[in-house]
């Protein structure tokens, strides 16, 4: 099974420069962002080979919070070669995620 792929400042550009990337927002003490862990791992699996599924911890990566004006847990955007083309704040069906990431696809 496959599972999100962990995100941190030094890998964020890498990872989400190219294609299409599904990045979720996160914190350990956050209770909403635990009850979605197991749909992103879903996502990670759904998707591997057509898009990046991946997870940053917020308290660890407070910067990218800043870069991409993150202010509520879990925030996940959708990004399409680095841009941001879609944001989901708080508890998002995954077949609403599974939809952006697929019209992100094209």
């Amino acid at each position: 099974m496959s599972n999100a792929l962990e995100i941190t400042t030094a890998t964020f550009g890498e990872t989400t420069g190219t294609g299409v990337s599904l990045v979720d927002f996160w914190a350990e003490w956050c209770g909403p962002c635990k009850m979605i862990t197991p749909m992103i791992n879903e996502l990670a699996e759904e998707f591997d080979g057509k898009a990046t599924i991946g997870k940053v911890n917020a308290d660890e990566n407070q910067d990218l919070l800043a870069q991409h004006n993150v202010a509520s847990l879990p925030t996940l955007l959708v990004l399409k070669n680095g841009e941001e083309v879609n944001r989901f704040i708080g508890i998002t069906p995954k077949e609403e995620l599974a939809e952006a990431i697929t019209t992100a696809i094209g």
